[in-house]
C-alpha cells in the first residue's frame, strides 16, 4: 500500500490571498511604488567623475583603516640573527 503524506489530505484554502482591494487602495500603492522608484534614481547618482577618482577614494579610506601599513623595518637584527645562531647551535648539538 501506498503511503501519502498527511499534507495532501486537507483542501487548501486562498482565501487570504483573494481578498478584493479597492481602487483606492490599488492606486495610492502606485503612487507609493513610483515616489519609491523616483528616489532610487536619485540615489544611484555617482559622487565621483572619473573611475580614478573613486580608487584613489577607496585607497585613502582603507588607508585611514590602517589597511595599508608600510613595511617595518626589523627593530632588533643583531638580536635576531643571534638568536637564530643560537637555535641552530642547539638544534645542532641535540
Amino acid at each position: 500500500m501506498r503511503r501519502i503524506p498527511r499534507v495532501y489530505h486537507k483542501a487548501v484554502t486562498l482565501c487570504a490571498m483573494l481578498q478584493s482591494r479597492a481602487v483606492a487602495d490599488l492606486e495610492a500603492d502606485i503612487v507609493a511604488l513610483r515616489a519609491a522608484a523616483e528616489r532610487a534614481g536619485t540615489a544611484l547618482a555617482c559622487l565621483f567623475s572619473s573611475s580614478d577618482e573613486f580608487e584613489a577614494a577607496v585607497v585613502r579610506r582603507r588607508r585611514e583603516q590602517g589597511a595599508y601599513r608600510s613595511q617595518t623595518q626589523a627593530r632588533h637584527p643583531f638580536r635576531t640573527g643571534v638568536l637564530i645562531a643560537l637555535m641552530a647551535l642547539v638544534f645542532m648539538l641535540i
